[in-house]
């Protein structure tokens, strides 16, 4: 047995933000996906690991008091355990690109009685259902969640976050042969989310911070989303140099300490400006460049992916 493919996710815009309901866009990253897979005799350590995770989950998920919420087929579940399921994935773990949220994807997929479907008109209140579900089945793996990478990986299309009551489907635009680019820099390091949550709940207790994050931080995120979703490429790298600004000055303890000088040499060259992927912490940073090649030539000792295309 092999399910379907779940894909990883990328939070292009928001992070931190959401949780205190400025705007958010997710898009699916295809570059790293993940299934559900049934060995006989789960060979590989990975394997093994995977079942017992699972069968965590399981737990997890027969003891949830919330029944009405959403119900699962929890015999079946426990029976392809037995027969040694596991989920098969190359989506980095801790890199910010949602690998439990595409393991959560393929669970709700698999064993939600009357689940919501992509072929379905996903109107507001029903992405809504679904970002509340994952929310709550997410939350096995981060302690809190807001269900946005499990949504953006079962969908698999773009989401815009309004606000934490207002979700949309929406387009991107199609990629172009130009010079500029979103791409990944692989900081090498494992991140937590956990840990990057405490910290900023702890900021927040800070009126400054709040203040900074509802003015400065939410508008420039608002702005690039807008620039993002309309082509103002102009426009959204000037943006992105802000909010870039302002995750280095009030972000410091998520961006690993090797990279504060990497970022603040973007923001003055203007070669490339980089911003969190994530919750920070380690795994993937996030980069903007008006000319790709010259990013690779000034990163050239960093692992860079390539995300979208301007």
């Amino acid at each position: 047995m092999k399910g379907p493919l779940f894909y990883a996710k990328i939070l292009l815009f928001g992070e931190y933000g959401i949780i205190k309901d400025s705007k958010g866009l997710a898009i699916p990253y295809n570059s790293y996906q993940g299934a559900l897979k049934v060995s006989g005799n789960l060979s590989s350590e990975i394997a093994k690991k995977s079942n017992e995770n699972l069968r965590n989950f399981y737990r997890y998920l027969y003891n949830l008091t919330d029944k009405d919420l959403v119900h699962f087929r929890l015999e079946e579940f426990k029976n392809d355990l037995d027969k040694g399921m596991y989920f098969d994935s190359s989506i980095p773990q801790g890199y910010g690109v949602g690998s439990s949220g595409a393991l959560v994807a393929a669970i709700y997929d698999k064993y939600a009685d009357d689940k919501i479907t992509v072929l379905e008109n996903l109107t507001s209140n029903k992405l809504l259902k679904l970002k509340e579900i994952f929310a709550v089945m997410e939350s096995f793996f981060h302690g809190k969640s807001s269900g946005l990478d499990p949504l953006n990986s079962y969908l698999s299309i773009p989401i815009l976050i309004n606000s934490k009551d207002s979700l949309e489907a929406t387009g991107i635009p199609s990629q172009k042969e130009g010079k500029g680019a979103v791409f990944l820099l692989d900081s090498e390091q494992i991140g937590e989310t956990e840990p990057m949550v405490s910290i900023f709940m702890n900021k927040m207790k800070n009126e400054g911070f709040r203040k900074m994050l509802s003015e400065d931080f939410a508008n420039y995120t608002d702005a690039c989303i807008d620039d993002f979703l309309h082509g103002n490429i102009k426009s959204l790298f000037g943006n992105v140099k802000q909010l870039s600004k302002v995750v280095l000055h009030h972000f410091k303890p998520m961006i690993p300490k090797a990279f504060h000088q990497l970022w603040q040499q973007g923001i003055e060259t203007n070669a490339y400006y980089l911003k969190l992927c994530g919750s920070g912490g380690g795994g993937y940073i996030l980069g903007f460049t008006k000319d790709f090649e010259k990013a690779q030539q000034i990163l050239h000792n960093y692992k860079l992916e390539l995300v979208y295309r301007f």
